[in-house]
């Protein structure tokens, strides 16, 4: 019997195509901001770090004037890529042919160059990526006509100190890292509702208040936002009492999360894009008050891991479904999947474009 109101998903064929991922990686990975990294990888002058905004593999810098820089992390020359992870130089050298580039990203010397008749150095330098910040952490776009990073935050960065978290004060904790099995779009559009969670997230569900009374969702230009309370009286290994009163959950527009759990003071922020048709790659970058204990610390990564572990499952076994290929489209509940409606018109949107 279909349920009334009921809208229909992409087409399924979308998340095993790689005809699709190819015209994503241009319309949409190309041309919107990600997160890439925290200016603590950045420590000094002379820093860099290698780092990708999805398919496209980036150098972040911190030249002598102590500036943050992105480029584009490919050789003029014969296109490799010119580092790899990080630490301090004076200068970047490509391991091919030895160019070296400048930490500003010019061309400061090509073996044999003028001896056979080159004279633009200056057109040669490493391609410029656009960088802006939030905080300490740092976000990168490919595309010079994409509106400013703070557009696509809009009030984020204010409810989020509302909360009582001072972002530039947050001590970093760790990097988590993940492979999964599944289109970069059934994860997103997974991390987009909690209809799922009473079922699939009895941990997550004993400690905040899923009901669809309390757990409430927004959509925006480029940013969906889910926001709720702790139970009552929770249950569970996590302890959510603390200055920050509510759980906010936000997605930007393709692929960046940021989390914030109610309790002490915390939030973990991250990328998720495509490594292929199915398979996807993102990261989690924890931030915890300076203050926080190692037992409350403990607690808190548990119980993250626990709900990944869970999600895990759940993605891949929505990427075995539709890979079948029996069924064309699914459905979407208008209200309790209502930021995947909109998260896939902006698919639609940046496809058609």
């Amino acid at each position: 019997m279909a349920i009334a109101g009921t809208m229909r998903t992409l087409p399924w064929s979308w998340y095993t195509d790689p005809a699709a991922l190819e015209l994503e990686r241009d319309a949409i990975f190309r041309r919107h901001w990600q997160y890439v990294g925290h200016a603590g990888e950045l420590p000094t002058p002379g820093s860099y770090t290698s780092t990708r905004l999805a398919h496209i593999p980036v150098v972040l810098t911190r030249d002598e004037t102590g500036a943050l820089r992105a480029f584009l992390n490919v050789c003029r020359h014969r296109g490799a890529l010119v580092c790899d992870g990080s630490g301090e130089r004076a200068t970047l050298q490509c391991p091919y042919h030895a160019w070296t580039y400048g930490l500003d990203g010019r061309l400061l010397a090509a073996p044999r160059f003028a001896r056979e008749g080159g004279t633009d150095e200056a057109e040669l330098g490493l391609v410029p990526l656009r960088l802006e910040t939030w905080g300490p952490f740092l976000f990168v776009c490919a595309d010079d006509d994409a509106p400013p990073l703070a557009e696509v935050l809009e009030d984020v960065p204010e409810r989020v100190a509302s909360a009582g978290i001072d972002v530039d004060a947050l001590r970093f904790l760790q990097r988590a890292e993940s492979e999964l099995a599944a289109n970069w779009k059934i994860v997103a559009e997974n991390f987009l509702e909690c209809y799922h969670c009473p079922t699939a997230h009895p941990g997550f569900s004993a400690v905040m208040d899923v009901s669809p009374d309390a757990y409430r969702l927004e959509t925006h230009a480029w940013r969906m936002t889910q926001h709720g309370p702790p139970r009552p009286e929770p249950k569970g290994a996590y302890d959510p009492r603390g200055a920050v009163e509510r759980g906010q959950f936000h997605l930007f527009f393709p692929g960046t999360v940021v989390n914030v759990m109610p309790g002490r003071p915390n939030l973990s922020i991250g990328p998720i894009y495509p490594l292929g048709p199915e398979q996807t790659y993102r990261f989690l970058d924890y931030f915890v008050d300076p203050d926080a204990d190692d037992t409350w610390i403990a607690e808190m990564l548990e119980f993250d891991t626990q709900v990944g572990v869970e999600d895990r499952a759940l993605v891949e076994r929505v990427q075995a479904g539709v890979g079948s290929g029996l069924l064309g489209q699914g459905r979407l509940m208008p209200e309790s999947e209502r930021l995947i409606a909109h998260f896939q018109s902006l698919v639609l949107d940046a496809l058609a474009s």
